[in-house]
């Protein structure tokens, strides 16, 4: 895990200087010397009456949208969104955010969420592009008493960097400051706050039992590649499979869509020895065997230039009905340790934090595993910061959201830690969530667990032992591969070799 500080940001005065000398404020400056101009737009319909909606395009690219309730409570949530989507970003994005987390807006908020600029596994891109939406916000409508930053899923990681990286007072020619840093508190829901390297070995191991097991992914007709990059490079001729094509692939190995009466003995055994294995539920194995096909791809050859960071040295797979069998017919992989550092230098997560930091986590979150929540308290206590962390677990199986009233009575939380330099319990937490009023359904939404004990995360994902592989050349070319993925034969026991392949889910 990489525990250094987050990369230092420029000061307010360089960033001033650098935008144009007769600018007016810092974030203003940066939207409006190109970009498009913060445009009123129609509100999503989940917001409330008389709420005041912009939207525009910062200067980098980056669409932005920002919200304010006629009945302003003074306070700015900072939104930084969950997946490294590979479609190209846009304005539909952020207003689906807004749209999704309207109870922020609903019990008086003010709201500013981007895009980022672009898609794929960028992590210190969306940190930049999440400040300037908080600066537009404070160009637009001034700035707030307070500002909580929120962070979910793969958000949570960018927005330990947005806290880390500006810390610096905003800065404006004709407009007395606050003194006071842009961030005052940080709410990270579902977070995936192992960085992409720790998170992605799960990946991995899913999507090479998967082909022990199927044997379809690539087919034994289909050119051979190393799983590790998801995919042989766009361009090459071997890389048009589609996510129908793949969602019909699994579906005739596992029946995944079909309920458990309706498959197949060998369906049910393939299913059984993924999920036994990878300790992935079912509903997200669909889900996270295209980000092992998809991600990856873009990961390695985009980003990382054909560089291997994933691999499986040391891993022993258990939970199949031979694990014998099972490892004898895993692939390989050894990950090269240059790629590894840049995937690291890029999303591990901040831990130089000096804020408050509030996590919420479904303890059966099926693609962030709740066992994140160790591993970053520990990264936070390498670096002494582990008294700035709440975690707090609910009773819950999904990874999308959370509901209104665990928002709620997690910023009143955070709220009540800064006034009274305090940190609250999870009991006081759970206490002041069941006394929210009746909108937000506190008898059945709060959840929380306030005695719940995590565990390690290598009860989840399997370690790596990379001290016992020999060193690789660095900085060229990819790793070595061990087996290829064409020596794979079907684990026993194993689904037949998939017929007619079966409607897509």
């Amino acid at each position: 895990m990489n525990t250094r500080a987050t990369r230092s940001a420029p000061t307010a005065m360089t960033l001033l200087a650098a935008a144009l000398a007769c600018a007016p404020a810092v974030g203003s400056a940066q939207l409006r010397l190109s970009g498009e101009l913060p445009q009123s737009q129609p509100c999503p319909a989940a917001l409330p009456a008389g709420s005041t909606c912009l939207a525009g395009r910062d200067y980098l690219g980056a669409s932005v949208w920002l919200a304010k309730p006629a009945q302003w409570n003074g306070q700015l949530i900072v939104f930084a969104h969950d997946g490294s989507d590979l479609a190209e970003p846009g304005p539909a994005r952020s207003r689906q955010d807004l749209s999704r987390w309207a109870v922020w807006l609903q019990a008086g908020y003010g709201w500013a969420g981007s895009s980022y600029r672009q898609g794929g596994l960028e992590m210190q891109a969306a940190v930049d592009d999440t400040e300037r939406a908080r600066q537009a916000w404070v160009a637009e409508f001034g700035a707030p008493q307070r500002t909580l930053l929120h962070g979910h899923g793969w958000g949570a990681g960018v927005a330990t960097h947005v806290a880390a990286r500006y810390t610096t007072p905003d800065l404006h020619p004709r407009r007395p400051g606050t003194g006071r840093p842009p961030y005052d508190a940080l709410l990270l829901s579902n977070g995936v706050l192992v960085g992409a390297g720790r998170a992605y070995d799960g990946w991995l191991d899913l999507r090479v039992v998967y082909q022990a097991v199927c044997n379809n992914h690539p087919r034994p007709d289909e050119p051979v590649y190393p799983l590790w990059m998801g995919l042989p490079p766009a361009g090459s001729g071997q890389a048009g499979l589609t996510r129908a094509e793949l969602a019909q692939r699994v579906e005739a190995c596992t029946g995944l869509s079909k309920p458990p009466g309706q498959r197949s003995a060998a369906q049910r055994q393939a299913l059984q020895t993924l999920t036994g294995v990878t300790r992935i539920p079912e509903s997200a194995v669909q889900t996270l065997l295209a980000d092992a096909t998809w991600q990856f791809q873009d990961i390695v050859w985009r980003k990382l230039k054909g560089k291997n960071p994933f691999g499986n040295e040391g891993v022993r797979y258990t939970g199949s009905g031979d694990d014998e069998a099972l490892n004898r017919q895993v692939p390989r992989y050894v990950s090269d340790p240059a790629a590894r550092a840049a995937l690291a230098d890029d999303t591990d997560p901040a831990t130089r934090l000096n804020l408050p930091v509030l996590t919420l986590h479904a303890v059966r979150d099926p693609i962030a595993p709740v066992e994140y929540e160790t591993e970053f308290r520990r990264v936070l206590a390498e670096v002494g910061n582990a008294g700035r962390l709440l975690q707090l677990y609910t009773d819950d199986d999904a990874h999308d959201g959370i509901t209104d009233a665990q928002a709620l009575s997690a910023a009143a939380a955070l709220s009540d830690w800064l006034d009274q330099q305090k940190m609250p319990l999870p009991a006081d937490v759970a206490d002041t969530c069941r006394q929210l009023a009746p909108r937000w359904k506190p008898a059945s939404d709060c959840r929380y667990l306030s005695r719940y004990q995590n565990a390690p995360l290598a009860s989840r994902v399997s370690e790596r032992q990379r001290e016992t592989v020999p060193s690789l050349v660095k900085g060229s070319g990819p790793a070595v591969m061990l087996p290829a993925a064409a020596a794979v034969a079907p684990a026993v026991p194993a689904a037949p070799a998939p017929g007619p392949a079966s409607a897509p889910r």
